[in-house]
């Protein structure tokens, strides 16, 4: 009867522990979207683009025209005059367009709206355009590419002069963000710091008032430049090239500041793009290596903060080498870009660890002696 009674009593833990297993696998945890594969949408100007996914020359359909404005605003297309405004038709011009977008960003140039490309379009990114007075620096397979490294400059290669290697920067418009005066302080002295640590050039933030290189501020909508902003994971920032020293930010941005990048939907890590703009503002262009800080685009949830092999030899080639650089540190996602892309949270896999824990367990029960 004892012998009947402990086996029973095996038996029922054994039984309760599988199905506490089969709970514990069911319960999802937040993963990443599978590598290679488009992300889920998230909501931006752009997000109507995946509409237009599968379209291709000869095609016809509502918002072309839009996206035909997006490639102009990035330098794919000449501005349409006002007498003749971008139409929905699927031309030859829309699919030059798109090819030379595919190339830039190491994508397979068919010149149609694949996936792939589309998700890429809807990406946040940079206000800077790719193309700059018909000339696509980014692409991998222009005659002009520096060997394997595909750092670019602003037509001309202006940069700041040799006389001018300690600048000063300031912030005169912070009143449209909730982030403090203190923390932003410190967010762009590291931001600065990561481009001094491997060049000749030093900087220092300008006293409040104090008339300085490089100007610093967050705006929303139009304000002046003639780049407007367009809401929150559109163009997140843009600056202008040597020497003019102007960094915007969007205001409508969901700006974060280190790890909470992770903490909130639609969070944009302001130190990555802080340490982006400032390429810009040293004469760096956009970058086709998708690990360096000069990638047009940057993912919700991201910090990348890292200066990587092509940004360091794009910025040394123009003002010099730090004798005391160490080197670009190795990648790891720690250090260079980790991915939280919260638009990604909704997507989970089952932990089979504990499913595998839990009928070890059980095994090891089923053999004790009774």
């Amino acid at each position: 009867m004892a012998s009947y009674a402990s086996s029973s009593l095996v038996l029922f833990v054994a039984a309760a522990m599988v199905a506490a297993a089969t709970v514990f696998v069911a319960s999802p945890v937040a993963a990443h979207f599978p590598a290679g594969l488009p992300e889920p949408p998230f909501p931006n100007p752009w997000s109507a683009f995946q509409n237009l996914s599968g379209c291709h020359m000869g095609d016809e359909r509502d918002g072309l025209a839009r996206l035909k404005g997006y490639l102009s605003h990035f330098g794919y297309l000449p501005s349409a005059p006002s007498s003749s405004p971008f139409t929905d038709a699927f031309d030859a011009d829309l699919e030059a367009a798109i090819a030379t977008y595919q190339r830039n960003f190491g994508l397979d140039a068919t010149g149609a709206l694949d996936p792939s490309t589309v998700s890429q379009m809807v990406a946040p990114r940079c206000g800077v355009a790719d193309v700059i007075n018909g000339t696509s620096s980014m692409d991998r397979n222009s005659s002009s590419s520096h060997g394997r490294h595909l750092y670019t400059y602003f037509p001309g290669g202006p940069m700041w002069p040799p006389f001018r290697r300690d600048l000063t920067y300031a912030l005169t418009a912070t009143s449209a963000t909730s982030i403090d005066r203190a923390t932003l302080s410190a967010v762009f002295a590291r931001a600065f710091a990561r481009w001094s640590d491997a060049t000749t050039l030093r900087f220092a933030e300008a006293a409040p008032g104090a008339d300085a290189d490089i100007t610093i501020g967050f705006y929303a909508g139009d304000h002046g430049d003639g780049e407007g902003f367009d809401g929150p994971l559109g163009t997140l920032a843009h600056a202008f090239s040597p020497t003019d020293g102007r960094f915007h930010l969007d205001a409508a941005e969901a700006w974060t500041v280190g790890d909470s990048a992770s903490s909130s939907s639609g969070a944009v890590d302001l130190e990555s793009v802080a340490v982006h703009e400032i390429g810009h503002l040293l004469g760096l262009g956009h970058s086709s290596v998708q690990g360096s800080i000069m990638y047009p685009t940057i993912r919700t949830g991201t910090r990348k903060v890292e200066l990587e092999t092509d940004d360091v030899q794009g910025i040394q080639s123009l003002y010099g080498t730090n004798p005391d650089f160490k080197g670009v540190a190795p990648t790891s996602p720690s250090t260079s870009s980790r991915e939280t892309d919260s638009s990604a949270a909704a997507y989970s896999r089952p932990v089979v660890s504990g499913f595998v824990g839990a009928v070890v367990a059980v095994g090891l029960l089923l053999l004790l002696p009774l």
